[in-house]
């Protein structure tokens, strides 16, 4: 796969091992006959480390042998997460230590989960990029404060702190964005 092809949320094998492309930068050379570089922050499936690549135009890497299956999360104990295939119905386990990011953002019955499965095996877990969740705890809004920009700090009902507009009431359904975990909008 060219270096321009590369686009994040690809897989590919870097130094014998899979990196999830999390973001890329591209540098335009300033002189005639230099090559373009792309740099690309990444993320190794396996050992959970950050990776920084850079590749020139001409450069490529091998695409990962890899695939993504959709999931539900069946339960979780006090050191695993366990999962099912909702096609073949396999198991897979996952440390929570290894999903601590993600635990944020799920909830029961939360669709759209899906594993990364790489040599049979699954090494983490791609959510949808936004989420629904319910305002557990912020402070009572106060009447005309709609027009104003100011925010407030809401406490959601996975644990998870976004600062919201002062409008929003305790029990409302937002909608937050699980790659910034950022406010987005009212659900």
């Amino acid at each position: 796969m060219l270096a321009k092809d590369i686009k994040p949320g690809t897989v590919v094998n870097y130094q014998a091992a899979p990196v999830l492309i999390e973001s890329v930068s591209v540098q335009s050379p300033s002189a005639r006959g230099a090559a373009t570089l792309y740099k690309y922050r990444g993320r190794n499936l396996v050992t959970k480390q950050k990776i920084d690549i850079t590749l020139k135009g001409g450069e490529s890497l091998d695409q990962a042998d890899f695939e993504r299956r959709s999931v539900n999360i069946m339960y979780s104990d006090a050191t695993h997460m366990h999962l099912m295939d909702e096609e073949n119905f396999n198991q897979y386990s996952l440390e929570l230590g290894d999903v601590e990011s993600e635990l944020r953002f799920i909830t029961d019955g939360l669709a759209g989960i899906l594993a990364l499965i790489y040599n049979d095996e699954c090494v983490g877990l791609q959510l949808p990029t936004t989420v629904e969740l319910v305002i557990a705890e912020c402070d009572p809004g106060v009447k005309g404060n709609s027009a104003t920009g100011r925010t407030k700090p809401a406490t959601l009902e996975t644990g998870l702190i976004v600062h919201v507009p002062e409008y929003l009431a305790q029990g409302e359904r937002i909608k937050v964005d699980t790659r910034t975990a950022e406010f987005l909008s009212r659900a």
